[in-house]
This record gives structure tokens, C-alpha cells and sequence, in this order.
């Protein structure tokens, strides 16, 4: 008997290409000697139900779709007492996983490289009840990622992310937090906050520097500080994308365990997606949680 194979994917993704790769896909995946078992998801969080149903006994699982696709397979997954390997083919927007993880982009690369790949340990996150693969965050533009309405995603890409950010200039305001982590106490106005285990976020690199492990049960902690004026925000953008930067505004923490609280409710988003409205989180660091498939080495080149 085969190993086996159980197969995820969004339909509607980015630009909803898989429905043109869809054979290909499956032929490497079969001719690698899988039995292969397919869902088509029909809804949010219709992934993480077919992995916690159909999961048991799998010998691998492959999502197809965004962030937020990963974000459900990969929870369905924490629930298992063995927890199978993990495929990924990315087809969202800015695919930041896939790009943290140097997953090719092009789908018939990324299930190569599933097929012919090593089993490599990542870290996961847990929030209060939920789970995340590279970010929980709060604050100003976090929001972007899910607030697109995704027929603009389909057409425009990651520009569409700007313009919708663009919209809610006006309406930015900083959250009061105390945060907690075992070595440091932070207390401020904070425009955004992020708890990431990622060289990608947004579709920006480097926002945690350069040498970002994704196995080292620990996370990077990002404070951009409430600025006081107009005139700051220039020297805040700069600490952001530019490595080697500096800004008394923006810190940077490493933790495994981080507590924040508010005054008020504040929105979170998890993987792109709504995290929802919390007065008190607790994140912590799952250290080598999950093996996920990927290429240790170069795909040979296409004849």
C-alpha cells in the first residue's frame, strides 16, 4: 500500500491558479507513490474540520491556499497525539510563509519540492486557545490583510493592500499595553505590535533583521511606539525597512513567552486573518511543533 496523502486547497486563492495546475499537482504527488485524498475547502475554517476528521493516519498533509489556509491545517494538526508532515503550496497574495521558508512560489516547484524535500522542524505559536504559523499582531495596517475585499486581491495582487491601507490613514490611533516577557516589561502607546516567527511579513523582509531562526523556540517582538509628531513617522519608516537602522520609537524583543493588556478590547490578526477583539493574550512558543516539507538543497533544472 502507498503511503498516504491528504490534499487541501483553496479554490479561490490569489488569483485562483491552481485550478489550472490542479492535474500537474496531482501527477507528482501520485507518481511519487502517494494515495492521495482531496478536499476542496467550502468555507472558513473548513480546512482545520477535514484535517481534525480525516487527518489521523496520514502519512502527509498538503494545504493549497493562503496564509490563512495554513493557519487551519496547521491547527487541525496541533490537536493530533501524531502529528503528520506538512506540504505547503502557497497561492495567497503575499505567501509569507512560503517565503520565510524559501518555498517556491510556483506551484509545481512547491510540490516537487514536497515530494523530493526533508522533513524540517518549525515552531508554532499559540494564542490564548488559537494557533499561528509566523504572526499575531495588533495595531495600525494590521488589519489590511483581511479587510481587502478578495475580488481586489484577485485582480490587483499586493498593490491592492497599499490602496487599502491608503483608506484608513485617517482613522490610526495607538493602543495603552503592558506587555510581559520572561526578561522584559514594557509599558506605552503603541501604534502596531507584533509577535512574528518570520523573514516576511506583509510582503516586507527584514522587518526583524536578517538572521530570523524559525526553529529556535523564540519569537521576534516588534513595538513601534506612538510617535509625537508628523515629523517622526519619516524615522520610523526607515528603522522598519532599513537593516541597521535605528529608532528610539521601534523596539525589538526575543521571548517565548509573551503577555500583553489593554485598556480596551483590541483587534488581533493571526496569519493575515481576524484574530479577534482581546483585553488580555497570552502567546506562546511551541518549539519544533510541526516538520513541514521543504528542499534542503536546489531543485534541478527543468530540460
Amino acid at each position: 500500500m502507498g503511503r498516504r496523502m491528504l490534499f487541501v486547497f483553496n479554490p479561490l486563492s490569489g488569483k485562483a491558479q491552481i485550478r489550472t495546475k490542479l492535474m500537474d499537482i496531482l501527477d507528482i504527488f501520485i507518481k511519487a507513490g502517494y494515495q492521495v485524498e482531496i478536499h476542496v475547502t467550502q468555507r472558513t475554517l473548513d480546512a482545520r474540520r477535514v484535517v481534525e476528521e480525516r487527518g489521523e493516519g496520514m502519512d502527509l498533509i498538503v494545504g493549497s491556499g493562503g496564509d490563512g489556509t495554513l493557519n487551519e491545517m496547521v491547527s487541525g494538526i496541533m490537536g493530533m497525539e501524531r502529528r503528520p508532515r506538512i506540504g505547503y503550496i502557497p497561492a495567497g497574495t503575499t505567501n509569507d510563509f512560503a517565503a520565510s521558508h524559501k518555498i517556491p512560489r510556483n506551484m509545481l516547484r512547491a510540490a516537487e519540492s514536497i515530494v523530493m524535500g526533508s522533513a524540517c522542524p518549525v515552531d508554532v505559536g499559540t494564542f490564548n486557545e488559537r494557533y499561528f504559523t509566523y504572526v499575531a499582531a495588533f495595531g495600525a495596517f494590521t488589519d489590511v490583510p483581511y479587510k481587502t475585499p478578495r475580488e481586489i486581491k484577485a485582480v490587483l495582487g499586493h498593490p491592492a493592500y497599499i490602496l487599502e491601507a491608503a483608506k484608513s490613514l485617517g482613522s490610526i490611533r495607538a493602543s495603552h499595553v503592558i506587555m510581559e516577557t520572561e526578561t522584559d516589561y514594557y509599558e506605552g502607546d503603541v501604534l502596531v505590535g507584533m509577535v512574528s516567527n518570520a523573514n516576511q511579513i506583509a510582503g516586507f523582509k527584514g522587518l526583524n533583521g536578517k538572521d530570523v531562526r524559525l526553529d529556535d523556540g523564540a519569537f521576534e517582538v516588534l513595538l513601534v511606539e506612538n510617535p509625537q509628531n508628523i515629523l517622526q513617522l519619516p524615522e520610523v519608516v526607515t528603522s522598519l525597512l532599513q537593516n541597521g537602522h535605528r529608532s528610539r520609537l521601534v523596539r525589538h524583543f526575543t521571548a517565548s513567552h509573551v503577555k500583553f493588556r489593554f485598556e480596551e478590547a483590541t483587534e488581533w490578526v493571526l496569519d493575515g486573518e481576524f484574530g479577534g477583539k482581546r483585553k488580555e493574550v497570552i502567546i506562546e512558543n511551541r518549539h519544533r511543533a510541526v516538520q513541514i516539507m521543504k528542499m534542503t538543497h536546489s531543485l534541478p533544472k527543468k530540460s
